[in-house]
């Protein structure tokens, strides 16, 4: 299950991403999750995407 709190998540995917997927692309198909919905979700928390480093920054 994905965190809802934005805090939380940011941590789960970082860690996801740093762990085991090669993109946040990747990562929302394999989970089943709406890939816009969590970077609007990150973005409240002022984290972008960054695919240089396949992390939230």
């Amino acid at each position: 299950m994905i965190p809802k709190d934005p805090i939380m998540l940011l941590s789960y995917i970082n860690t996801m991403l740093r762990d085991k997927y090669s993109s946040v692309t990747e990562l929302c198909k394999a989970c089943g999750v709406d890939e816009y919905e969590i970077r609007e979700k990150l973005r409240t928390v002022d984290y972008e995407y960054d695919e240089a480093t396949n992390q939230f920054v």
